[in-house]
């Protein structure tokens, strides 16, 4: 039975850190600035609500007195000046209804009747639920029904006030913006100096400025660049002397071979010296590789350094081939990219027969060179491991065909003492492209 893969959790956070404290920070901030102005508002709407009831009380007291003290034919005259926002007095009996059912319209029912002493009998009566609407009716000294109307409104806001809560909002999203965006760049210089770090060669160290957890985090990739600078290097120098000091006593095993009579065993071990004597060429250019990149680099036209490289094995007699492509320049170590480009097309002869080469436009946004050829190509599953040192593809890319497993290995370590990057895919049709990505 296959095992059931485990189920996906659901993503909710956001993948870079900024980004999470960004979100935690404005969440916060948004929360805790919605409860405070909610707190505002109720506080004013009690107050506001208190005032009403308390200019409610003594208002309902004067205009009562006043509509009994005025003449019936004035009182309509009156009306007008003593109505208020959520209240007027209107000349007639209440309009047909329910009985109230709001905590707030009883409250108000009982203010009325405690403001006029209880000398009137009151008749509340809900008309409206929505919009809110009641009406509390009493019969005045002459006889006439006065009914006073109350429609309840929201409380007043300025217009001005939304703008200025929108306005805090993005002045709290701002800040916070800045915030994360202050705290997390050491962390971001210190990811992208880490990125840039090459083991190979000692390269400047890291900044150690920004707060103390950054610089102690620079200060360890410090120290650690160093002992793996070191530890590289000294393993370096080792492959680099023992493959020095082998020349020598090959050299002396190829002439006392050379010196014996001719035979098919002589033969055989002449070559299986020419093989051991290779391998070690090869091993010191590999170590020597880490450290090629010296000086200063310079501006150089890519067109033309491509035209020469290929023309050096034209005249040569050699079947590579200069194919259309992009133009462009860089800045780069000619005699470094020279190399490693003569290594690629190396390798296209030898196990190809024949090589062209082509410069393009990189994906990255940079300048590409690509040799192409037209050989066995490489399985898919090992396009990466023919980059590691003394990987060989057997039977194709054996050392049947001259090969040491080296050439790759140099090309990739050369590549990236450029600052670019080697890859390999194969080709459409059968054969092998070997691209150079420079920045």
């Amino acid at each position: 039975m296959n095992a059931t893969a485990p189920p996906r959790r659901l993503r909710l956070l956001p993948r870079t850190l900024g980004a999470r404290l960004l979100l935690i920070l404005a969440t916060g901030l948004l929360l805790a600035h919605a409860l405070s102005f909610a707190l505002l508002f109720y506080e004013r709407a009690m107050a506001t609500r208190s005032m009403m009831l308390s200019g409610l009380e003594q208002d309902i007291q004067v205009s009562v007195a006043l509509l009994e003290h005025l003449p019936a034919a004035e009182r309509a005259q009156w009306l007008p000046r003593l109505e208020r926002r959520t209240y007027r007095y209107l000349l007639r009996p209440a309009q047909a209804g329910t009985p109230l059912d709001g905590d707030r319209a009883r409250q108000v029912a009982g203010l009325v009747d405690d403001a006029l002493q209880h000398r009137y009998s009151l008749r509340p009566r809900a008309v409206s639920a929505s919009p809110e609407r009641y009406e509390l009716e009493l019969t005045l000294a002459d006889g006439q029904p006065l009914t006073v109307e109350f429609t309840p409104a929201p409380m007043p806001i300025a217009r001005w006030l939304p703008w200025m809560l929108g306005a805090q909002v993005v002045l709290l999203l701002i800040c916070a913006w800045l915030a994360v965006r202050l705290a997390t760049r050491p962390l971001v210089r210190l990811a992208a100096a880490a990125e840039r770090l090459d083991p190979a060669q000692a390269g400047p160290a890291l900044s150690q400025e920004g707060p103390r957890e950054v610089a102690q985090a620079a200060r360890a990739l410090n120290a650690l660049q160093a002992r793996v600078a070191a530890h590289v290097s000294e393993r370096m120098q080792i492959l680099a002397a023992i493959s020095h000091d082998l020349q020598t006593p090959i050299t002396r095993m190829r002439l006392r071979l050379e010196s014996l009579d001719d035979s098919p065993a002589q033969a055989r071990l002449i070559e299986d010296v020419g093989q051991i004597s290779q391998l070690v060429r090869e091993g010191v250019n590999y170590a020597r590789s880490a450290n090629a990149v010296t000086g200063a680099p310079v501006r150089l036209d890519l067109p033309s350094f491509l035209d020469s490289v290929v023309a050096d094995y034209e005249d040569m007699g050699k079947p590579v081939t200069r194919g259309r492509g992009e133009a462009g320049a860089v800045q780069t170590h000619p005699q470094v990219l020279r190399r490693i480009v003569q290594n690629l097309i190396d390798n296209a002869l030898a196990y190809a027969g024949g090589a062209e080469v082509r410069l393009r436009a990189g994906d990255g946004g940079g300048l590409c060179i690509d040799v192409l050829d037209r050989g066995p190509g490489i399985p898919e599953d090992q396009l990466d491991a023919v980059l590691q040192p003394f990987h060989r593809l057997e039977p194709s890319r054996g050392r049947a065909s001259g090969g040491t497993g080296l050439g790759l290995a140099i090309a990739v370590q050369l590549t990236q003492s450029l600052g670019g990057r080697l890859r390999l895919s194969n080709r459409e049709g059968g054969g092998l492209r070997a691209s150079i990505e420079l920045a």
